[in-house]
């Protein structure tokens, strides 16, 4: 097996793992709504879910939580994966928002702490970022 297989097979690990702890999020209240179904559908395009793999994940029975790390760096890269996920289209609706929140919260973010890296991520992932915030990323 080449170094490449393994690669995209871990980086496909992943993606599943992420797809399960959103559709965990989305079916939470218990029922999945059509929007809620129409945005996973969404997600498992991007995230290239087979369809074998999204019929088990959405199975009752099938919880899987979200496994905050206790490292904060860690956090904001898993919250990064989903923003690069969501932003792939280039625009971010209110189900995917809110969808962000309790990903956030569910990675150990406080709601404070959580609308604020939201925000300031939107800004990033849009563009709508100031120059003298563009100099301070560039810079550390």
């Amino acid at each position: 097996m080449a170094i490449a297989d393994l690669y995209s097979s871990g980086e496909h690990r992943r993606n599943l793992a992420h797809f399960a702890a959103i559709a965990t999020l989305a079916s939470v209240d218990g029922e999945v709504s059509k929007e809620e179904k129409m945005m996973l559908d969404r997600f498992a395009s991007k995230l290239d879910i087979t369809e074998e793999e999204y019929k088990e994940v959405m199975k009752k029975e099938n919880k899987y939580p979200i496994d905050p790390p206790h490292n904060s760096e860690r956090r904001l890269e898993r919250l990064y994966d989903l923003f690069r996920i969501i932003f792939s289209d280039h625009i971010i609706d209110e189900q995917e928002m809110l969808l962000l929140k309790k990903y956030a919260i569910g990675l150990g973010f406080s709601g404070q702490q959580a609308d604020t890296v939201i925000e300031k991520s939107v800004d990033i992932f849009s563009g709508r970022i100031d120059f003298d915030d563009y100099l301070y990323l560039l810079k550390h």
